[in-house]
């Protein structure tokens, strides 16, 4: 347990808004306000508003800073202009995650990576690593508070203090713009399978942009949300989570995101294990269940088939949107299929669940042109964390 955790600059207006807080990754974070329901609801319905400040960000500069990220990731970073957005995975040797992370292209030899907040460290050492002096690789994590607003009043309450028009910004790109005077990135991705922005911004500009849009936003609908929502939001949407679904031992086709794994690019760490598990074929895969009835199967949770112990849950909750208690566990790939039947332990007590195709939750398709999904994260498509 995290006995002095580091608090982002909106830490005064979670206090402000009595929200619960709670040690994460290193930090003091809220983990719910109104309530994980209401907040989840208001993201899906509305618009939530999410402190996101203890995410990391690293960049890598230099002439030869792109065949750095091609290098260490499993995606192929030659394909992104500058201003787009990408998914992808820092590999290791064995084909499993260093971590998963966003690829921003800011110009041809200037890239930053959003990673995890429990994973900054790490990652920034294994760049540093694997860059072997070729380009320069900065923790610029200090230099920005990040706030996440999402949902379908996202694009028309952040537009309120914008002064470009996001509607233009396309699913995984972003623009370097002011948003009350403060020099920021906007970014058009999303981890809660709606559409919405994350906001890239000075530490001592976070609070103002944050009170301003909570104004704009009262009337809209929106509602700060914690830890929580953002963990069964993701969840409907089949997002993995870095510690629980995916870790150094899931490789990246076992995790079922081979399509961020560009196997035809030049050689990236962990390439030729891929290759390999292409080939023959993955022995288990992530799949998303469902448990009938009122039990949630939580993460950790024993799985067996024919009283066999097979797993462990890696995420489960009960899904706020859908009314449904879902789940993802890696399953041994002959019985992955959609439709295949298992048992999960609950509190000693066995219950039936049922593998189900995902993602769970898909948005309604009527957002405009701009904001349509280029593939997502979450889906087979092509999105990005």
């Amino acid at each position: 347990m995290d006995t002095n955790p580091e608090k982002t600059p909106l830490h005064g207006e979670h206090l402000r808004l009595s929200a619960r807080m709670v040690p994460f990754a290193g930090w003091e974070m809220p983990i719910q306000y109104s309530g994980v329901i209401a907040e989840h609801m208001a993201v899906r319905t509305a618009a939530g508003i999410f402190d996101v400040s203890h995410m990391g960000e690293i960049f890598i500069c230099g002439p030869k800073a792109l065949q750095v990220v091609q290098r260490t990731t499993t995606n192929d970073a030659s394909k992104l202009k500058p201003g787009q957005i990408q998914y992808s995975a820092l590999s290791n040797p064995r084909g499993g995650f260093v971590d998963d992370v966003l690829v921003h292209c800011l110009a041809e030899d200037q890239y930053f990576l959003c990673v995890n907040a429990s994973n900054t460290a790490k990652d920034f050492e294994w760049l540093c690593r694997q860059s072997g002096g070729e380009a320069e690789v900065e923790d610029a994590s200090r230099r920005y508070a990040q706030m996440a607003i999402q949902g379908p009043q996202a694009l028309s309450i952040l537009q309120t203090i914008a002064e470009v028009d996001l509607s233009a910004i396309r699913n995984y790109w972003f623009v370097q713009t002011r948003l009350l005077g403060a020099e920021t990135i906007v970014s058009r991705t999303g981890y809660t399978g709606e559409d919405g922005f994350e906001i890239y911004c000075p530490p001592d500009s976070a609070a103002g942009i944050w009170g301003r849009l909570m104004e704009a936003g009262k009337p809209k609908g929106l509602m700060p949300a914690g830890l929580a929502a953002r963990n069964t939001l993701r969840l409907e949407a089949k997002m993995t989570l870095y510690g629980n679904d995916i870790d150094d031992t899931t490789t990246v086709l076992e995790a079922d995101l081979g399509w961020i794994v560009k196997l035809e690019k030049p050689d990236f760490i962990g390439r030729e294990v891929l290759c390999r598990q292409k080939e023959e074929g993955v022995k288990r895969l992530l799949v998303g269940f469902e448990v009938p009835g009122r039990v949630a199967a939580r993460e950790h949770y024993p799985v067996r088939k024919d009283g066999k112990e097979i797993g462990t849950v890696a995420s489960g909750s009960y899904a706020p949107y859908l009314k449904k208690n879902i789940g993802l566990a890696y399953l041994p790939v002959e019985i992955a299929g959609p439709g295949t039947s298992f048992e999960v332990v609950v509190r000693d007590q066995v219950h039936a669940a049922q593998v189900v195709p995902t993602p769970f939750y898909k948005r309604p398709r009527h957002i405009s042109p701009a904001a349509a999904p280029s593939p997502s994260r979450s889906h087979g498509e092509k999105h990005i964390e």
